[in-house]
C-alpha cells in the first residue's frame, strides 16, 4: 500500500522509497559517467513509477534551494524524459505542483543561465503537452504588460506553440497583445533574438492550426484574427531589429519574417514587399552562409505568388539575379546547410513559377540554350525539379517546354547529358512524354545506352567527370524504369522502342532496349492488350518480322555482349512471336525457355561454350525460316 505524503512525496512504503531518494540525492556524481549511470537508473525507475520518483524530485528540489546548479539541471532533466514518457500517468494535482516548481527554478535567477533555464523550460514544454492551460497561467503571471518579462518565459511560450499547436494558438490572442507593446522596450540583442524566434514559432503554429481547422478545438479562429498584430510586430523587426549588426539576430529576424507574412493583411504586405524584398536580399552579401535568408526569402515569395497575381512582376528581375548564382554553383554536399540552401533556392523557383510560369520557362531556355556548362546544369536542375514540383503551375507549359529541350538532343557534353537524363525521367512521370517530341526523348537515352566505353588512357582530373561507362549504365537504369514502374510510358515506348532493335548504331543498347521491350511484349501478351497486335502497315517506321528476327538472331548469336544481352533478347522473342508469323507461337514457347535456361546454367557454372551455343540457336534457325 503507498506510504502517507511526506513534503509531497508519493511514497508506495516500499523499499524503493528510499532507493529513489538515495538516486536522487547521488545523482551530482563526481564522474560524467557516475551521473549517466545514476540519471538512466533514475529514468528507468520513473518510468514504473512516475508519481514516486518526480513526486521525490520536486520534495528534493523544494527542500534543497541551495543544492548546486548542476544537480538541478540533472534532475530537471531527468523529471522532464520521465514526463515524456509517463504524461497519460501524472494526475493534475502532481502536474500543478510540476509546473510551479518548473516555472520557479527557470526565473529564480533574473540572468540568463542556460543550462538551468532551459532544464527548466523544457520540463514546462513536456508538461505543457497535456496541461497546456496550467502551464499558460503560469506564464502570464510572469508575462504582464509594461514589464520585459524573463528571456526564458518568452522561449517557453515560444516552444509551447510549436510543441503543442492546437492549445496554444487560442493563447496567442492575449499573447500577441502583450507582446507588441514590449517590443518598443527591448533594447539588447538576446531579448530581441527570443522575441523573434518566438514570433515565428506563433505565426507557424497559427498558420498549422487554420491550415488544419477540421482538427481544431475552436473553428472560428482564422489567420485574420492575428493579422493586426502580426503585422505591426513585422514592423518592428524589419524597420528596427534587422538592421543589428549581429548576424545570429538578423537571420531569425529573417526567418521570422518569412511566417509572419502568411498572416498579414495581403494590402498591407503587397505595399511594404518591395521594400522588404531589398532587406532581405540585401542581407546575403553580409552572410556567408545564406541558408536562412533563402529559407526566410522563400516564405515571403510563397506568401504573395497566387496564381493570377503578378505583384511581384517588378522585382522578378531582381529576385532571380540574386536565386540564379545560388544555382549555377553546386552545393558542398559535405556541409548540409549548403545542400538546405540549394533546395530553398530550388523552392523558390517552383514558388515563382506560380504566377510566371510562361515567363520562367522563356527565361530558363535562353539560358540553357546561351549559358555555359555550369549555367546549363543550374538551368537543367531547375527545370527538373519545376516539372517535379510545380507541376499544376507548369501544365499548360509542358509542350513548350519540350520543344524548348530538344536542343540538348545533340549534346555531347555528358555532365549536360547526365542531369538532361534526369530531367527526362522528371517529364516522364509527369506525362511531358506522351506530347509531340517524348520519342526523341526515349531515343536519347537509348544513344546514351550505346555509347562504347571510354577510349584507354589518362583520365580527367575534373572531379566531377562522367565517363561513358556511368553514363550508360545510368540511362540503362533509367530506360527499365521507365518500362517497368511508370505506366503511363506503355504506349510512349510501346510499339516505339522496336525501332532501335535494327539500327546498327543502337547495338550496345541492345540488351537494355531487348530487356524492355520483352517485359512490355510478354505483359501485352498475357493480359490480351488491344494494342498488342501490330499492323505492320500503320506503323510505317516499325521494322517488319523477317527484318527483327534476323537482327534478334545476329544478337541472341553472341549473348555475352552488351552486358549478357541474351536471355533479354530471347525472351522478347518469344513475347513478340505472335506478331512475326503464328506459325512461330508454340515451337518459340517450348525451345525458347530451353534455350533460356542453358544460359543461366551457364553463367552459374562459369563456363562458356560459344560453339556449343552456336549449334543450340541453329535449331531455331529452321522454325524462321519454315
Amino acid at each position: 500500500m503507498p506510504g502517507p505524503e511526506e513534503d509531497g512525496v508519493r511514497g508506495t512504503g516500499g523499499q524503493v522509497d528510499d532507493m529513489t531518494m538515495a538516486l536522487i540525492d547521488s545523482a551530482n556524481d563526481r564522474t560524467e559517467e557516475g551521473q549517466e549511470q545514476i540519471s538512466q537508473a533514475l529514468y528507468d525507475l520513473g518510468k514504473h513509477k512516475p508519481a514516486l520518483v518526480l513526486s521525490s524530485c520536486y520534495s528534493y528540489l523544494k527542500k534543497h534551494t541551495k543544492l548546486a546548479q548542476e544537480h538541478r539541471v540533472i534532475l530537471l532533466q531527468c523529471m522532464e524524459k520521465i514526463v515524456k514518457d509517463t504524461l497519460d500517468q501524472i494526475d493534475t494535482g502532481l502536474a500543478t505542483d510540476l509546473i510551479k516548481l518548473g516555472a520557479l527554478e527557470m526565473t529564480l535567477s533574473k540572468e540568463v543561465v542556460p543550462d538551468w533555464q532551459n532544464a527548466a523550460s523544457g520540463l514546462l514544454v513536456a508538461l505543457g503537452a497535456q496541461y497546456c492551460d496550467e502551464v499558460m497561467a503560469e506564464m502570464f503571471e510572469r508575462f504582464q504588460p509594461g514589464t520585459l518579462p524573463h528571456y526564458f518565459v518568452v522561449r517557453t511560450i515560444g516552444n509551447l506553440a510549436q510543441a503543442n499547436v492546437y492549445r496554444m494558438v487560442p493563447h496567442l490572442t492575449a499573447v500577441l497583445s502583450t507582446t507588441l507593446p514590449m517590443l518598443g522596450m527591448v533594447k539588447h540583442d538576446n531579448m530581441k533574438w527570443v522575441f523573434s524566434a518566438a514570433l515565428s514559432k506563433f505565426s507557424e503554429a497559427i498558420i498549422e492550426y487554420c491550415a488544419n481547422i477540421d482538427k481544431a478545438p475552436d473553428p472560428s479562429i482564422t489567420k485574420d484574427r492575428f493579422s493586426q498584430e502580426i503585422g505591426s510586430a513585422f514592423d518592428v523587426l524589419f524597420s528596427s531589429w534587422l538592421q543589428s549588426k549581429e548576424a545570429k539576430l538578423r537571420l531569425t529576424i529573417v526567418e521570422a519574417m518569412g511566417h509572419m507574412t502568411h498572416l498579414m493583411a495581403k494590402d498591407k504586405l503587397e505595399e511594404i514587399l518591395p521594400r522588404v524584398l531589398q532587406g532581405i536580399l540585401g542581407l546575403y552579401k553580409k552572410h556567408p552562409e545564406p541558408f536562412h535568408i533563402t529559407q526566410g526569402l522563400c516564405n515571403v515569395l510563397d506568401a504573395v505568388c497566387t496564381e493570377g497575381n503578378t505583384i511581384l512582376e517588378p522585382q522578378l528581375e531582381l529576385l532571380l539575379s540574386a536565386l540564379f548564382p545560388q544555382v549555377f554553383n553546386p552545393p558542398d554536399y559535405n556541409n548540409p546547410f549548403s545542400i538546405k540552401n540549394h533546395n530553398e533556392v530550388l523552392r523558390c523557383f517552383a514558388i515563382l513559377a506560380r504566377p510566371f510560369s510562361g515567363k520562367l520557362t522563356g527565361i530558363l531556355l535562353q539560358k540553357l540554350e546561351q549559358g555555359n556548362e555550369k549555367v546549363r546544369i543550374g538551368i537543367l536542375t531547375i527545370f527538373k525539379h519545376l516539372i517535379n514540383a510545380a507541376s499544376e503551375a507548369m501544365e499548360d507549359k509542358q509542350e513548350v517546354v519540350v520543344s524548348g529541350l530538344k536542343m540538348m538532343l545533340g549534346e555531347q557534353n555528358n555532365k549536360l547529358k547526365k542531369i538532361f537524363a534526369q530531367v527526362i525521367i522528371a517529364m516522364a512521370h509527369h506525362g511531358y512524354l506522351e506530347l509531340e517530341g517524348g520519342h526523341q526523348m526515349i531515343e536519347f537515352i537509348v544513344k546514351q545506352c550505346s555509347l562504347p566505353n571510354d577510349p584507354p588512357g589518362k583520365r580527367s582530373t575534373d572531379p566531377e567527370y562522367v565517363s561513358n561507362q556511368a553514363l550508360r549504365l545510368m540511362c540503362d537504369n533509367v530506360l527499365q524504369l521507365l518500362a517497368t514502374t511508370v505506366e503511363d510510358m506503355e504506349p510512349v515506348l510501346w510499339p516505339f522502342l522496336l525501332e532501335m532493335i535494327v539500327p546498327e548504331q543502337y547495338t550496345e543498347a541492345g540488351g537494355v532496349v531487348c530487356k524492355c521491350l520483352s517485359h512490355l511484349a510478354n505483359k501485352k501478351r498475357e493480359e490480351r492488350a488491344e494494342d498488342y497486335e501490330l499492323d505492320y502497315e500503320v506503323l510505317a517506321n516499325t521494322p517488319k518480322p523477317n527484318v527483327m528476327i534476323a537482327r534478334l538472331m545476329v544478337l541472341a548469336g553472341r549473348p555475352k555482349n552488351n552486358r549478357d544481352r541474351g536471355i533479354h533478347v530471347l525472351q522478347l522473342m518469344k513475347g513478340m512471336s505472335p506478331n512475326f508469323h503464328e506459325s512461330l507461337v508454340e515451337l518459340w514457347d517450348t525451345v525458347i525457355p530451353k534455350l533460356t535456361q542453358y544460359l543461366e546454367d551457364a553463367s552459374k557454372e562459369d563456363s562458356w561454350s560459344q560453339k556449343n551455343w552456336e549449334d543450340l540457336t541453329l535449331k531455331v534457325v529452321p522454325y524462321v525460316y519454315s
